[in-house]
């Protein structure tokens, strides 16, 4: 981000930036204790996990206010302006983010009735490569880093794969064993959560792109010439 003459515009969108990473930082800890708490059946640790909600949505309008409060007294252009807006999107993605960490431990706590979980390879692999785009996400947006963001967006298909693999894996498990029923529903809804994301974490991706580069490449491939939707 360019230096500004007026110090105290300056100063507003440090603190700006300093409260995204917060915010971004809370919402990971979130998304890592939300696997956890499944993965060790930590039922304490999913309703602390459930309570931090309130503080991501506190942030979330807080942060909102101040990027509409900033576009109006200083109708900043180009950089500035693609910054300020990036940031509107990137909270309510954040947002969402920590929703489905609720999400997640919620499902935890429904599941604490049922025997443990059989162990799912792919599901741990969603867990840690989801993990990974959200952290990475935030450092790209940190950096700037428009090279980063793209091999991001790249990870999503992995993601994909591996909720399509385990999705039918778990189905399978449950034609054969009608007693796994709520289990394997349960695994398949965690397992939603995470590939919704991975999601979020490409968006995120996205919108670091548009902030560096000035380009928007969302549903880039449906907008290619000869392409259908």
């Amino acid at each position: 981000m360019k230096t500004h003459t007026d110090r105290a515009y300056e100063d507003e969108l440090g603190k700006l930036r300093e409260e995204l990473l917060l915010m971004g930082a809370k919402v990971e800890s979130m998304v890592a204790a939300s696997v956890r708490a499944f993965s060790e059946r930590d039922y304490d640790l999913a309703r602390r996990t459930i309570e931090c909600d309130h503080e991501i949505n506190r942030l979330e309008v807080e942060i909102d206010g101040f990027c509409l409060s900033i576009l109006a007294r200083r109708q900043p252009v180009a950089s500035d302006l693609r910054f300020l807006t990036s940031a509107l999107k990137l909270v309510t993605d954040l947002e969402r983010i920590g929703d489905l960490a609720v999400n997640i431990s919620e499902r935890t706590i429904d599941l604490a009735v049922d025997p443990p979980q059989r162990s799912y390879p792919n599901l741990a692999r969603m867990a840690e490569t989801v993990q990974s785009m959200v952290h990475d996400a935030l450092d790209a947006f940190v950096a700037s880093d428009p090279a980063k963001a793209q091999w991001i967006i790249e990870q999503d298909r992995v993601v994909d794969s591996l909720y399509s693999q385990l999705f039918h894996e778990v189905l399978v498990f449950m034609m054969d064993d009608r007693s796994a029923i709520h289990r394997g529903m349960g695994v398949q809804a965690i397992a939603k959560h995470l590939e919704r994301i991975g999601d979020h974490a490409t968006n995120l991706a996205e919108q670091v792109v548009f902030m560096a580069k000035g380009r928007d490449i969302r549903h880039q491939a449906s907008l290619e010439p000869g392409t259908t939707t």
